[in-house]
Order: structure tokens, then C-alpha cells, then sequence
């Protein structure tokens, strides 16, 4: 996908940002990948190519490079120099792998091992994480790095081939029966998951339905089926109206608030291309 002329000021305002944290492509000298969001190296990298950028770039090669620097011989990423590595690190960084084209490389063949050796008994995935202390709740998986897992996923030989991935799809339709924040991180279904957010970012209702829709498992399920209703109920005129955007990109061209997304409209032509 070419980069369209009225959207070159997002991309040059991207750009002007990549030495912000202190080093090259949006990080720090000492290589934390996920730090300034929205403009960190993997939401960077996602916001260039959902501009129009070619992976094949090579701005975006070099992104690519960087990110797998901190590749581990196991199969994990590790976002920053100390402390744990927890799966949804590995798990966001493997995402944006797979989306600039590398989901057949080696070593991400091993991070695809590695998530299946972890994946939660619920069929999702977790972390030994509690900020917000125990309860009930957070002996379930996390739903948003569940989702983000599929979405790399759906880049792979294992898209509607591999069991364990059907019940990672179950786990995200049940969430949507239970709606109660769930994991260790408390992500939930209320107000703000439904509001329509674009750029995708956090866990919501649009790329809740984006993502499910390469599943087979989801796609003829009545609670995804009600999720895909209750966005299109949200249309005007058939294109995708921007209801919530992190406020930092709120001078975007490609995503105001309140106005029709023609980027984000293609996003929802791609869920109908998928259920035909």
C-alpha cells in the first residue's frame, strides 16, 4: 500500500520524533523497544506501515534489525535491559515482526514455539504479574495479549490449522459473555472497549473484531457475531467513525476524532473480505 499524499504530514511527524527517546527508531540507548508510546519502535513501526509504508522500507529493515537484537535463544524478547521478561513483551514484539514480513523466520518459528509451550490452561496467555493485586479474576489469561498473539498468529502456517489457537479464539468470545475485566492486568469490556478506536492500540471493540475475524472458529460464533453487529451499528455510512484515539496523534489527518477514517474504513472492508 503506497503512502497517500494527504497522509505524508502524519508520516513525516512520525519521522521527526525517532531520536525523541535518546537514541535512533524511537528508543533508548539502551534499547526499550516499548517506551513513549504512542510513538515507541513497535507502535512506530505499526503507525508507519498502517500509513502506507513497505515493510520492505528500508527505515523499517532497520526497525526490523532492532527488534530482533533483543531476540533471546529461547525465543523471548526482552523490551528492556532489566527485570523479567513476561509474554505479552515477546508477545508485541513478534506481532510487529509479523506484520513487516518476517512470520517464516527462524527465529520467530522458535518464539511461536515458545508461546505454545506457555499458552495458559484457559487458552490464553498470562503474566506472573499483579499490579493490581489477586483475586478471582487474575487466574485468568490476559484478553489483550491473547488478542495480539492472534494477530501475529494469523501471519502463520498455524492460522485455522492449530487447536491450541482455537482456544485461545474461545477464550476472547468468552470474554465477551463474562465482560468483567479479567488477568492479572484487568482488562475489561465496558465503556471504553466500546468506543471505536483507531489507530488500533488498546483492547477494543474494532480490533477485537479485526483480529477474530481471520479465525474460522470465530467467525460463525454468535458472540462474535454480536461484537461485528454492535460495530456496524457504530457506522456512518458505511465507513468507520473515529470515537476514541490516543491524544497524542489527536492532529493526525489519517484519525480524527468524531470524522469518518478512510485508513480505518479499509480496516473494516478487510473484517468483510474475511466473512465472505
Amino acid at each position: 500500500m503506497a503512502i497517500e499524499k494527504q497522509y505524508q504530514s502524519d508520516i513525516e511527524a512520525i519521522l521527526a520524533k525517532r531520536y525523541d527517546n535518546g537514541w535512533d527508531f524511537w528508543t533508548t540507548p539502551d534499547k526499550r523497544l516499548s517506551k513513549g508510546g504512542p510513538f515507541s519502535t513497535l507502535e512506530s513501526a505499526l503507525l508507519l506501515l498502517e500509513l502506507g509504508m513497505e515493510p520492505s522500507d528500508p527505515l523499517l529493515n532497520d526497525v526490523a534489525d532492532l527488534i530482533f537484537s533483543i531476540w533471546r535463544e529461547d525465543g523471548r524478547f526482552k523490551l528492556y535491559p532489566k527485570g523479567s521478561i513476561y509474554p505479552c513483551q515477546t508477545i508485541h514484539a513478534a506481532n510487529v515482526l509479523c506484520h513487516l514480513g518476517y512470520a517464516t523466520d527462524s527465529r520467530l518459528q522458535k518464539t511461536f514455539r515458545h508461546l505454545f509451550d506457555i499458552q495458559y490452561s484457559d487458552g490464553g496467555w498470562r503474566c506472573n504479574k499483579f499490579s493490581f493485586g489477586r483475586g478471582p479474576e487474575t487466574e485468568f489469561s490476559n484478553p489483550f495479549p491473547t488478542l495480539t498473539a492472534l494477530n501475529a498468529f494469523r501471519f502463520t502456517s498455524f492460522l485455522n490449522k492449530e487447536r491450541l489457537l482455537d482456544k485461545a479464539v474461545e477464550f476472547l468470545l468468552e470474554h465477551w459473555t463474562i465482560r468483567q475485566p479479567l488477568g492479572p492486568c484487568h482488562y475489561g469490556i465496558g465503556t471504553l472497549f466500546m468506543q471505536t478506536e483507531y489507530p488500533f492500540g488498546n483492547y477494543n471493540l474494532f480490533i477485537y473484531v479485526y483480529v477474530l475475524s481471520f479465525y474460522n472458529r470465530a467467525k460463525e460464533d454468535r458472540r462474535f457475531r454480536e461484537a461485528l453487529s454492535t460495530l456496524q451499528s457504530k457506522l456512518v455510512d458505511g465507513r468507520i467513525i473515529v470515537e476514541r484515539v490516543n491524544r497524542k496523534l489527536s492532529k493526525f489527518a489519517f484519525c480524527k476524532k468524531g470524522e469518518p477514517s478512510e485508513l480505518g474504513t479499509k480496516r473494516y472492508n478487510e473484517i468483510l473480505k474475511n466473512l465472505r
